[in-house]
């Protein structure tokens, strides 16, 4: 596939976990211009906010980010950010680059290898790591994912999948919250319907499972905090960005 594509961050301020999460410091700096700058450092050819908050909106484009205003009644961040490319009217051939949020520390070389890996027959990629001893499988916001001999993904939960009888950290893949998709695929994944398994385990990817599309989970080797979901993640980021910045 080719290496040009775009970014589109979803970001809302109606977190339940950790509200307004977007507008949260670390170390001096909000977690979206960490994001804005973690976007604008890639090979995208552009980079764009989807947000329904004009608080979100004010703050990002005050950092010089390109901002679309969606609409505050989407389930996933897949879904707004297909409102949002709609809105800017891309190619519908260009690659997208679904980067959440709450992932400030995601390596540039994920993001600018997974546009790569996107095929006709397998038109979506994503990343994941092993879990290691600093990790929590038992955690449910530490999303698995178990995948075939040709990496890709059978199934993604909560919970802790597979299940082993000799536990061993190198049998458990923790999932990134990150996409490459070209347009077309984003509004076709866009149009579907949640499913049973989407709403019950809150995974807008087994949407995509469930509805026949094959997903490209990519390995990489990834150290730092992985997801600012909580306040604890939130005060774990702290701690990274104070000894990396």
């Amino acid at each position: 596939m080719t290496d040009r594509f775009v970014i589109i961050v979803p970001a809302r301020a109606a977190s339940t976990r950790l509200p307004n999460k977007p507008l949260a410091m670390i170390n001096g700096k909000s977690l979206i211009s960490r994001i804005i700058d973690l976007a604008n450092s890639s090979n995208a050819m552009s980079s764009y906010i989807a947000t329904d908050s004009i608080e979100i909106k004010d703050h990002a484009e005050s950092l010089g980010a390109n901002v679309v205003m969606t609409s505050d009644e989407h389930l996933s961040g897949m879904d707004r950010i297909a409102e949002a490319a709609k809105k800017i009217n891309l190619p519908m051939n260009i690659p997208i680059i679904n980067l959440q949020g709450d992932e400030p520390f995601m390596p540039l070389q994920i993001i600018n290898k997974l546009p790569l890996l996107i095929t006709k027959e397998v038109p979506i990629s994503t990343a994941c790591v092993s879990f290691n001893e600093n990790m929590d499988v038992n955690n449910p916001n530490e999303v698995k994912v178990v995948r075939s001999n040709s990496k890709k993904a059978i199934y993604f939960s909560r919970s802790v999948i597979p299940n082993s009888f000799t536990f061993d950290y190198k049998n458990y893949l923790k999932h990134l919250g990150i996409y490459a998709y070209s347009n077309e695929t984003l509004q076709m994944l866009s149009k579907l319907q949640p499913t049973a398994n989407e709403k019950a385990e809150r995974l807008e990817q087994l949407r995509f499972l469930d509805n026949g599309f094959n997903i490209l989970v990519e390995d990489f080797e990834y150290d730092a905090p992985i997801g600012i979901d909580t306040p604890e993640d939130l005060e774990a980021a702290i701690t990274f960005a104070k000894k990396n910045d």
